[in-house]
Order: structure tokens, then C-alpha cells, then sequence
């Protein structure tokens, strides 16, 4: 009985001793916390935040004189807006850590009341306030305020590397240069640096991939960065650069540069000597493709290959076709998170679509709607493409398809968020377009069997989204493989645990399943207007400046092409029967020097056309009836008078009435029977009677009675009757060249004999000599 009081005794005092030591423990806890009030934290950051801390103590030894630019936070530890703006404050220092040698973030509480004096020395007035302070500021500084600074990551590193280049001597040692690099400059670069390695980014000038990257390269030894923008020819041409941006790194050793676009990572799986320089650059340079956002160049490019492109291998749209081109631009108008300058060109296109009453639509009357020949104020849609996100390791891979699929799917979620009451509206008129107009058909008839297995299922139990979702999902695990995969993209089941980790799960079985609350929460804000980058688009002004000239030309050709047409139709009223005539003169570009001064002396005009011998039959004679009329009217005018007055003894006389004009068009048309080439003419006076038949001379066309009396009137030319009918044609210059070269023809065949026959004769003697 006494031990066992003894062992009872001894157990309760152990659990006395417990209490009072847990107690104690308590009690010099609640001691330390309430005599040290502000060693837990102080205000909204602590220094494992990455953030330096200002105080009385340190803030002149941190913004006075420093060798690295700083900004700082002015905030209030009450302030809501301060306690909201906190992470994205961690969230930066975080992501420029690597520029810290050239650039720092500092915070100070001004609710603190030992911090009161430094706020209000600075002037700070309001919370949160952001100020600039560059390297090697003096003690009476203020910093240079941030003025309606964004409120994103990317915003604030875009606007620190802004502030970066405000810098003047002295500029921070630590920091390398951030403009950009000429020709000569890369040519001598070895000679005045020493570092093995150089990185050249080739970018826009709007561009701020460059700066990041040198920034982001700073702790990396023996490798130096610098930006080229695409309007240095020189290098641009010497390397071949096609893609902005781009980025060359140029290795010393090998004496090559090894190319690497921006929107992938293929030269990352080199050899060992140089992958892990390159796997730095590629890393860095990367920053320009962040596989986790969505562009709305891609986007654009999208709306410009298929309305552009696409749709114009349909030379003419109707029937059920053309509806579904209705819905997808309705869809479009409605749904699409685009630019003011886009969605106004859009909108036109879809009202003019919508009040057309016709069943069929020409490509080339669209064609004109999306050039906005209307002249819609402050609307285009660009005229290229530029992928970015979208951008395959070879240029036949990705691009169209997956910004269609991109297209799609913010589509869908814009549809979700504008509580669309129709929840198929944007799938079908999906299903539709690519049903009727989508270039890769046997991708169509896929995406309709998809559409009638499951589409049904729409609106029911699943969303749009997650069914754009889940059909993309089945595709990429159909194409798994296949030789239209991108080796650098594979087609996996998206989206990979790195995006989302909580979208995957586990079953107990052991296998994989997707958290659809999670999938549906991540695609919302994956594809929603917010989350779009803008970066590498062109801007409004230069779209809408490149429109307005191209509008400018066309109005220009038209305007030429209706002068040409009305002057034309000017030619042929005047000159009716000539039209042949006129396209011939049109098409001789030079004339004969011969024939201008024969024209400008008053003489006929020789044609150029070759005659036709075959048959003897003549060709239309229209050019020397009307040169023939300036041939009379020049040298035989007054000739012509005077052998009127002689003729009415050898010939009738001819009187000027109407009766007698019948039969002179008989004659006129029994010569066009007899395939003289004679054209019916009706003279209204004698003077047009005697130009005729001067016409029908010098033609050598006559024949007949009356034209015998013709003859006598013009001994000159009756002379010469004779060189006329046998020239069928051909001018006086080329009947001399004729007879000359048969002249000189025989005379070289004579002395060719007379030779020939002498050496025959001396052979002969020789022969005969003993």
C-alpha cells in the first residue's frame, strides 16, 4: 500500500510541474511580444520581401549618393488601397531581383511616427506615392514621382526602365547601356570589351524585350547584351534577320552566331560546350513569349488570314454559306475584345452584310467592305500578320490554326462573361465557319463529327467553355505524334501542371483526373479581355495611314481608267469605222524618220504593215485614205482644180446633185467586190468627188471607163501606175534596196565566175606542163 501512495504521489506532483512550466513558458512569451511591439513586423513588408526597409537610420545612407538607382513606396500601413497594392509591390521586387546592382525597391511607413519627418521632407502628401531616385542623387533630392503609375507587374518594370534612361552622367556603374547598338560598334565589339560572349536582340523601336533582357542579364559574367533595332540595315542584312523580336548570340570560339527567335527555344538543346550560355539567353529572351498569355496580335493575325485570305478562295458566297457568314461576324462584333479601330471596320461589315438583300455575295464586294472603301472614320483591320504567341519553330507550324483555336476560346469566355443567353451562339457559328470556309477540310469534317457527338450537350450540364475546352484537349491527343506537330510545342493536355496545378487530380485508383471547377476558373481568367497582351502590335495611326493610301491609289487607277475609257468613246464617235485603225496606231511605239518628215512635209504616210501577196489581195487601205486626203489637200489641190475645168471634153461632166451619187457608189461598191480593198465613200461636193478618185489613183485601184478619164487627168501618176500595182504595198524605198542588192547580187556572182574560171584555167596549165 505504501508505494503504491507513493507512486500515486509522485505521478501528480510530475503533472504540477508540467502546468507550471507551460505557464511560465506562456507567460515570458506574452512579456517579450508586449515589451517588443515591432520586432514580429514592421508595416505591410518585412526584409525577406526582398524590399529594403527605410528608417531614421538608414534612409540617407540608402538614397544619398548610391551607386544604384532606387524606388521607393510611400505608404500608410491603414491605407486600403496601400494593403492592396503590397503584393504587386513583393511581387515586382521579386521579378527584378537580377537588376538589383543597377536598381533596388525600398519601402517606408509613414503611419510609424518615427517615420513622419522623412515623409514629410519628401513632400508626401497622399499613400500610396512612388518615387525615382537616380544613382548618385544629392542629399536635398525629391525623387521623381510616379504619376498615375500602373498597377501590374509588367506596367511597373516598363516604367522603371523608362525612368532607367532618364539617367545622365554620372549613369550607374552596374548597369550596362540600354540604347541601342550600331554596326561599327558590333564589328569592334571584341576589340573593346572583355567578355566571350555577345547577345544581340533585334527588336522594334517600341519594343522593350531589349532593355529587359540586358537588365535581366546583369549577374551573368563574361556575357554581354545589346539591342539592334530592326532599322539598322547593315546588321539586319548581314545576318539575316526576318523576325522581330530576335535574338543572335554570337560565340567567339565557333566565330558563328547561333540564331533564336523570341517565340521559341529550339537552339537550347545544343551541344554541352555551349548550352548553358544559351540556355541563359534563351530564358531571358523568352520573356517576349509567356506560353501562360494570350496576344492579341495573334488575335489580329487570326481575323486578318481568315477574312483576307481564307474567305477569298470563295469567289462567290450564298445560300447557307453566306448566313453563316452573317453569324460569324455578328458573333465577332459581339464578342471580340478588340481595338476601337478594329471593332469599328467590323461593325461596319456586319451592317452592311445584315441590310444586303441579295442571296449571293462576291468576294470582291466584301473585299471592298474590309477596305473600307466606304470611308468609315477610325476603322481598319490590319492588312499582315505577325504571330507571337502562335509562332512555330518553322513557319509551317502552328501559326493559323492555333490562333483559331485562340480566337475560339476567348470567344467563348467573352460570351460567358456577357451572360449570353444563347450558350451555343458562339459554337455554332464556329461549327458553321468551319464547316463552309475552313482551308484544311478533312479538319472540318473532324470538328463536325465532334460537334454532332457532343454539341447537344451544350447549355445542359457543361458550359461552351469547357467544351471548346475538352474537344481542343481531344484534338491535340489526336495529333500527338503526327508530322504537323511543332517538336517544340508538343501537342500535350492542356493546361500542364505548371500553369495549373490545381486543375489536376488524382483518383484513387491512382489516375489522373481534371478539377473542372478549377479548369473552368483558370480559363476564364486565362482568356478574358484583362489578361490580353497587347505588346508588338502596330499602332492605330499607321493602320489607318497605310489604309487612307491605299484607298488614295485606287481612287487614282480608277480615275486614270475612266479618262482612258471616255476618251475612248470620244475616238469612236468621232472617227466611226476606225476603232481597228486606232488600236494599231496605239500599239506602233516608233515610226520611221523617213515617214515623220514625209508627214511634216505634206507627203503620204507609208505604211508598216507587211503586205499580203498571197492571192493579191490587198489589206484594208483606211490608214492611206486618210493620209492620201492630206497628200491631196497639200500638192494637188490646186492641180486638181485645174484638171476639172479640162475634163468635160474627154469626160461626162459631173454635177453636183444627189442623183448622181448612186452611181458612183455602185463603182464604189463593184470595186469592194472585186477585192480591191475600196471602202463606200459619199461625197457632198465635187471637190470630195475629185479627192476619191486622186485617192483611187495613187492607190493604183482603178478600173474601167470613168477611170481612164481619171488617168488622163494625172499624167504623172498614170506614169507611174505601173510601180503601184506591182509594189502591192511596198514603199519606193524598199523597191530601190531591192533592185540595188540584185544588182550588187549579180555582180558578185560574176566576179565569182570570171575567178573561178581563170584558176580553173591555170590548174590546167600546170597539168599540162611536162
Amino acid at each position: 500500500m505504501a508505494r503504491r501512495c507513493c507512486r500515486a504521489t509522485s505521478r501528480s506532483t510530475a503533472k504540477i510541474y508540467a502546468k507550471l512550466r507551460e505557464s511560465f513558458i506562456s507567460t515570458i512569451f506574452l512579456f517579450v511580444c508586449l515589451l517588443f511591439p515591432f520586432t514580429t513586423k514592421a508595416g505591410l513588408y518585412t526584409a525577406s520581401d526582398q524590399i529594403v526597409i527605410l528608417t531614421p537610420d538608414n534612409v540617407d545612407s540608402v538614397l544619398v549618393n548610391s551607386t544604384a538607382a532606387m524606388v521607393v513606396e510611400f505608404y500608410a500601413s491603414w491605407c486600403g488601397h496601400c494593403i492592396a497594392f503590397s503584393p504587386v509591390w513583393k511581387s515586382l521586387a521579386r521579378d527584378i531581383k537580377e537588376w538589383k546592382p543597377a536598381m533596388d525597391l525600398a519601402a517606408i511607413d509613414c503611419a510609424n511616427p518615427v517615420n513622419i519627418p522623412i515623409c514629410s521632407g519628401f513632400d508626401v502628401k497622399g499613400y500610396p506615392t512612388l518615387k525615382f531616385f537616380h544613382a548618385y542623387s544629392k542629399a536635398d533630392s525629391k525623387g521623381q514621382v510616379f504619376k498615375a503609375f500602373p498597377r501590374d507587374v509588367r506596367g511597373l518594370r516598363h516604367k522603371l526602365i523608362d525612368l532607367m534612361e532618364t539617367h545622365k552622367d554620372p549613369w550607374p556603374p552596374a548597369c550596362p547601356p540600354l540604347e541601342t547598338a550600331s554596326k561599327v560598334e558590333i564589328d569592334n565589339f571584341f576589340d573593346t570589351n572583355n567578355v566571350e560572349h555577345l547577345a544581340l536582340i533585334f527588336e522594334m523601336s517600341n519594343s522593350y524585350v531589349g532593355r529587359e533582357v540586358i537588365l535581366d542579364m546583369l549577374q551573368y559574367e563574361n556575357l554581354a547584351v545589346r539591342r539592334v533595332l530592326n532599322t539598322e540595315e547593315g546588321l539586319v542584312t548581314k545576318l539575316g534577320v526576318t523576325d522581330f523580336p530576335s535574338c543572335y548570340l554570337y560565340y567567339p570560339i565557333f566565330g558563328i552566331f547561333f540564331q533564336k527567335t523570341c517565340y521559341s527555344v529550339y537552339h537550347c538543346n545544343l551541344g554541352d560546350s555551349v548550352r548553358k550560355m544559351l540556355t541563359c539567353v534563351c530564358v531571358c529572351v523568352c520573356v517576349c513569349h509567356i506560353r501562360s498569355r494570350v496576344y492579341m496580335a495573334d488575335l489580329e493575325s487570326t481575323l486578318y488570314y481568315s477574312l483576307r485570305v481564307e474567305l477569298a478562295a470563295h469567289t462567290v458566297i450564298k445560300g447557307e454559306a453566306l448566313s453563316a457568314l452573317q453569324e460569324y461576324f455578328t458573333v465577332l462584333v459581339k464578342y471580340f475584345p478588340g481595338r476601337p479601330v478594329v471593332m469599328n471596320l467590323l461593325k461596319s461589315v456586319a451592317t452592311w452584310l445584315k441590310d444586303r438583300k441579295d442571296s449571293e455575295l462576291s468576294y470582291s464586294s466584301l473585299k471592298d467592305a474590309l477596305d473600307n472603301t466606304a470611308e468609315v472614320p477610325n476603322a481598319a483591320l490590319p492588312d499582315s500578320v505577325r504571330w507571337v504567341g502562335c509562332q512555330g519553330s518553322k513557319p509551317h507550324f502552328r501559326g493559323y490554326p492555333c490562333g483559331m483555336w485562340t480566337l475560339f476560346h476567348v470567344l467563348t469566355v467573352q460570351a460567358k462573361e456577357a451572360a449570353s443567353k444563347d450558350p451555343q451562339e458562339v459554337i455554332q457559328a464556329m461549327r458553321l465557319y468551319v464547316y463552309y470556309f475552313f482551308g484544311c477540310r478533312e479538319c472540318a469534317t473532324h470538328f463536325e463529327n465532334m460537334a454532332m457527338e457532343s454539341m447537344s450537350q451544350v447549355g445542359t450540364w457543361i458550359t461552351p467553355v469547357l467544351w471548346l475546352w475538352s474537344r481542343h484537349n481531344q484534338v491535340n491527343n489526336r495529333l500527338a505524334g503526327a508530322p504537323s506537330e511543332d517538336p517544340r510545342f508538343p501537342k500535350i493536355q492542356w493546361p500542364p501542371p505548371e500553369l495549373c496545378p490545381s486543375c489536376h487530380g488524382v483518383k484513387p485508383t491512382g489516375e489522373h483526373t481534371w478539377q473542372q471547377e478549377e479548369v473552368l476558373a483558370f480559363l476564364h481568367t486565362h482568356f478574358s479581355s484583362e489578361h490580353l497582351l497587347s505588346d508588338y502590335l502596330e499602332e492605330e495611326g499607321q493602320l489607318l495611314s497605310r489604309q487612307k493610301e491605299s484607298l488614295v491609289a485606287r481612287q487614282n487607277q480608277e480615275a486614270k481608267r475612266g479618262t482612258e475609257r471616255r476618251a475612248r468613246d470620244t475616238m469612236s464617235e468621232l472617227l466611226p469605222g476606225q476603232e481597228e485603225v486606232k488600236e494599231e496606231e496605239e500599239e506602233e511605239e516608233e515610226e520611221d524618220e523617213e515617214e515623220e518628215e514625209g508627214i511634216k512635209a505634206g507627203g503620204p504616210r507609208q505604211p508598216h504593215r507587211k503586205p499580203s501577196v498571197v492571192g493579191l489581195k490587198l489589206r484594208p487601205v483606211q490608214d492611206e485614205i486618210v493620209d492620201l486626203d492630206s497628200f491631196v489637200d497639200h500638192h494637188y489641190k490646186a492641180k486638181a482644180l485645174r484638171a476639172a475645168a479640162a475634163m468635160s471634153s474627154r469626160v461626162r461632166t459631173r454635177t453636183l446633185q444627189r442623183q448622181e451619187e448612186p452611181r458612183l457608189r455602185a463603182s464604189l461598191e463593184q470595186g469592194t467586190r472585186l477585192g480591191l480593198g475600196l471602202e463606200p465613200v459619199e461625197p457632198d461636193d465635187l471637190l470630195g468627188q475629185r479627192n476619191m478618185l486622186q485617192k483611187r489613183i495613187l492607190t493604183g485601184q482603178y478600173m474601167g471607163s470613168e477611170e481612164e478619164g481619171a488617168l488622163e487627168m494625172y499624167p504623172r501618176l498614170n506614169k507611174r501606175q505601173w510601180m503601184s500595182l506591182l509594189s502591192v504595198g511596198f514603199s519606193r524605198l524598199d523597191i530601190s534596196l531591192c533592185v540595188i542588192l540584185y544588182f550588187l547580187s549579180s555582180t558578185c556572182l560574176l566576179a565569182m565566175y570570171l575567178f573561178f574560171k581563170n584558176r580553173l584555167q591555170l590548174r590546167r596549165t600546170k597539168v599540162a606542163l611536162p
